[in-house]
């Protein structure tokens, strides 16, 4: 099985020097892109790559590329977005830290494609390996012409530059990274106009993710018809799946696109540690919806992730075992994106602190009848179409699909305080209680 992504990654993860990547081959696609082939050649074997984006939306990259307006004047701008800050996902972080020449070289052949004379890679202010990793790499690319003026005497001249962020999950939106990028407060922007137009300092921009732009040299080098094949679905090549949680090896693989969620979930990650069992996962990332054990056979790809009702999103998988409460797993994670949310607007500014607080007195003892509906109305209130950028319709996904697989868990917190409350009191105020309990 072809691994293009990670095959020449060590396993102590020190990332390859310039010539020991070249000696793997490293450059060759900057040299048949610059010298061999056109901005529009290039292009249009991406976009017959089907190579979707792997940052979370998996939208066609070609597609997205064609939407870059060629004969504006330059500045044109490719941003690599590596703000990695999706709690459980950790994929880019192999590629930025370990092979970060792979990185460099998708970024100028997309650059020369896209004619983007300037490019920045907006890293995550944690990633300290990575940054310095990156810095290396870069220095040396300058030093063998491989960025800066007329690269390789084909007189296509790019800059690059690390940006380290201020870390802020909002950042990892592309428009609000663009603010962040220009000194702003990240905020996202309204749409249109779209940054294929008007992006950085208002001129024609490119966000893309990490894995994505290191998937480009291969692509470039082998074709779109190799890449297509070493999926197993329409959706093209292979992938970085992650798995987090109680399993027994949580872990990292680069692995065809269309596997199943069992394969992954028990050929690689060696299945659930002792004594417990797996009850859901949340397949790609902490803003997606849960999937249960009737869907481990469900592929690994987008189309078929939705289908089962949730999204591929970073492809990497978050565990709920049998052991751990559902109602302190969703809980956490809607504390992380209230703390993240950036305020712009009011369902998510308000909405987003008051189902935590609704969770935590769940957690205590102190639910009350009410508290399931209030939930469900947050899951509707915060969903698509009623805030301004994806950060609290993502942040609903986890508890919505909670509410319906597990609503049980959340009913029995409820029953049980009003068990307690029932205690001592008059007959009357008892029996309705009681009756109360009994619809749990």
């Amino acid at each position: 099985m072809e691994r293009p992504l990670t095959e020449h990654i060590r396993k102590d993860h020190r990332p390859l020097t310039l010539r020991e990547y070249e000696q793997t081959g490293g450059y060759q696609s900057v040299r048949k892109a610059l010298k061999e082939m056109t901005t529009a050649s290039i292009q249009s074997v991406v976009k017959e790559s089907n190579l979707r984006g792997r940052g979370g939306a998996g939208f066609s990259t070609g597609l997205k590329w064609s939407f870059v307006p060629m004969d504006a004047p330059k500045p044109k701008y490719l941003i690599v977005n590596a703000d990695e800050m999706e709690p459980g996902t950790f994929k880019d972080r192999l590629l930025l830290e370990s092979a970060p020449h792979q990185l460099i070289e998708g970024m100028i052949v997309s650059a020369f494609a896209l004619q983007a004379d300037t490019s920045f890679i907006f890293l995550r202010w944690a990633y300290k390996e990575a940054a310095r990793n990156i810095r290396f790499a870069m220095q040396e690319a300058y030093d063998a012409g491989y960025l800066g003026v007329n690269i390789l005497g084909s007189g296509f001249d790019l800059e690059m530059h690390l940006h380290t962020g201020v870390g802020r999950y909002m950042c990892g939106e592309e428009t609000a990274l663009l603010n962040s990028l220009e000194g702003k407060r990240a905020t996202p922007r309204a749409k249109p106009p779209f940054p294929q137009v008007s992006g950085l300092f208002g001129k024609p921009t490119i966000v893309n993710n990490v894995e994505t732009l290191s998937c480009i040299p291969h692509i470039i080098n082998k074709g779109a018809d190799w890449f297509q094949k070493l999926s197993r679905t329409s959706d093209a090549g292979t992938k970085l799946f992650g798995v987090s949680g109680k399993v027994k090896h949580p872990g990292l693989w680069e692995l065809p696109m269309g596997i199943t969620m069992r394969e992954l979930l028990e050929e690689h990650a060696g299945g659930m540690q002792a004594g417990l069992k797996f009850r859901g996962a949340l397949p790609g990332g902490a803003s997606t919806d849960f999937l249960v054990t009737e869907h481990l056979d469900v592929k690994m790809d987008y189309a078929s992730i939705a289908a089962a009702g949730s999204r591929l999103g970073t492809g990497t998988m978050i565990v709920l075992d049998d052991k751990t409460s559902v109602v302190g797993f969703v809980r956490n994670l809607i504390q992380f994106f209230a703390q993240e949310s950036c305020g712009f607007c009011t369902p998510c500014r308000e909405g987003l602190p008051w189902i935590e607080k609704i969770l935590r007195s769940l957690e205590a003892g102190d639910g009350e009848q009410n508290d399931l509906q209030l939930l469900d109305f947050h899951t509707k209130y915060l969903g698509p179409g009623n805030t301004f950028c994806a950060l609290a319709p993502g942040a609903m996904e986890p508890l919505q699909s909670a509410l319906k697989y597990f609503r049980s868990d959340f009913e029995q917190y409820i029953a049980a305080e009003l068990q307690t409350l029932a205690q001592g009191l008059p007959a009357e105020r008892k029996q309705r209680l009681i009756t109360d309990i009994s619809k749990f």
